[in-house]
């Protein structure tokens, strides 16, 4: 039986993206790689497939069936197979990244994007891996080939493999724009769940904008979630619109108890891939902007505890030393008081940003996507607040780090 690790978050669990970090209802994410070990040593929980939902409807509103979407893509769906190198414990690991002392194997699935053998999957797939290789088609009759690694980013936990194979085995998929999808929209999934090669799942695009944590403990926002069926081995796989385009990578479930498939998956929006594949393609890896500073949605029923001027914005909880924000002298809490709203634990006496570039501020994420569209080295000018004092600060944004612990 495949096995997997799991964590999990408490509510209001921290996320971040941008170097910033924004309090959030905690998920139970269970990384959609199946990982074996090689020593058949424990792991933290076991997941049995879970039955599979019904989907609302077996056409979509474009005209295809599954069947016809099915037929068409699952070709340019992969297997993947990564040998892990042996390295200490990885226990508090959800995506699998490593095998434990003596490493094992993690399996994963992929996509075709183009006739050069560039495939698309998740970095965790991947990570830590000494060996990667790819099947191509259908397991039971096709010989896996070597894959390497031109480039990924951990903190969209995305990375891109390069096959060398004939054209005639590779299959590319059309990529959509995941900004056309909508609450409702039907969607397929296709992918590797337990070992099952292309096994092939639908349902509908269940809620939009969501955020997952990525490995290295950045947040990844505009997620698609979706309660067509994903599992263990997915990770990596397309989410496929009714028109036959990959719109998403799916990449994570939510799985309270630690159980297998419960109607809520993520899936990494693709305009999120096409926003990076030049520089993974170019160079390997992709810069993100980094404001170095963690925080909290300021609501009304808070402003009014904290006696602030403002109904909301964005409060500065905590501020990364020697960080962009550091240095421009943004102030989070001093730690000397706190309060309870909501059952929520504030810090008080921090800055609160209510504009970015005389753009409003309403809410931490607001913050994360303003700087989510900026580049390392850009200037931004914030207008804070704290107290009855008002003033703009500018902050030149640097580099973000490779991990929410080097921060």
């Amino acid at each position: 039986m495949s096995k997997v690790k799991k964590i999990s978050s408490t509510p209001f669990g921290a996320a971040v993206i941008g170097g910033l970090i924004v309090a959030v209802i905690g998920l139970i994410a269970i990384a959609a790689g199946v990982v074996h070990s090689s020593n058949n040593s424990s792991t933290v929980a076991t997941l049995a497939p879970a039955p599979l939902p019904e989907p609302a409807s077996q056409t979509s509103t474009k005209g295809q069936t599954v069947n016809q979407i099915y037929k068409e893509d699952s070709p340019g769906v992969v297997f993947i197979q990564s040998t892990l190198k042996p390295q200490g414990s990885s226990l508090l690991n959800p995506f699998g990244g490593g095998g434990g002392s003596s490493g094992g194997t993690a399996t994963g699935s992929g996509f075709v994007i183009d006739h050069e053998g560039h495939i698309i999957t998740n970095n965790h797939v991947v990570d830590g891996a000494s060996k990667i290789e790819v099947t191509l088609g259908n397991q039971d009759t096709s010989s896996p080939v070597s894959a390497t690694v031109v480039g990924r980013d951990p903190s969209t936990d995305i990375a891109v493999l390069k096959v060398n194979a004939p054209a005639d085995q590779l299959h590319p998929l059309s990529l959509g724009n995941s900004s056309d999808a909508q609450v409702g929209d039907p969607v397929v999934a296709i992918g590797n769940p337990f070992g099952l090669d292309r096994t092939v799942t639908s349902g509908i695009v269940s809620a939009l904008q969501r955020q997952i944590k990525a490995p290295n403990g950045f947040s990844i926002d505009n997620v698609i979630q979706t309660d067509a069926a994903i599992n263990p081995g997915n990770s990596g796989g397309p989410l496929i619109s009714g028109n036959g385009q990959v719109i998403g990578i799916n990449s994570q479930i939510e799985s309270p108890n630690g159980g297998g498939n419960v109607g809520i998956g993520f899936s990494i929006p693709i305009n999120t891939v096409r926003s990076e594949l030049q520089q993974l393609l170019q160079s390997g890896t992709v810069q993100h902007a980094y404001l170095g500073i963690s925080g909290t949605d300021l609501t009304p029923e808070m402003a009014k505890v904290l006696n602030l001027p403002v109904s909301d914005g964005a409060l500065v909880q905590a501020v990364t030393p020697g960080g962009p924000a550091a240095k421009a002298g943004i102030k989070g809490s001093n730690g000397s008081a706190t309060v309870n709203v909501g059952g929520q634990r504030i810090q008080a006496g921090g800055d609160v940003i209510v504009a970015i570039d005389g753009k409003p501020v309403h809410s931490m994420t607001d913050v994360i996507n303003q700087i989510s569209a900026k580049q390392p080295g850009d200037t931004v000018q914030l207008s804070v607040v704290n107290g009855s004092q008002k003033r703009t600060v500018s902050v030149t944004l640097g580099n973000r780090p490779a991990s929410v612990k080097q921060q």
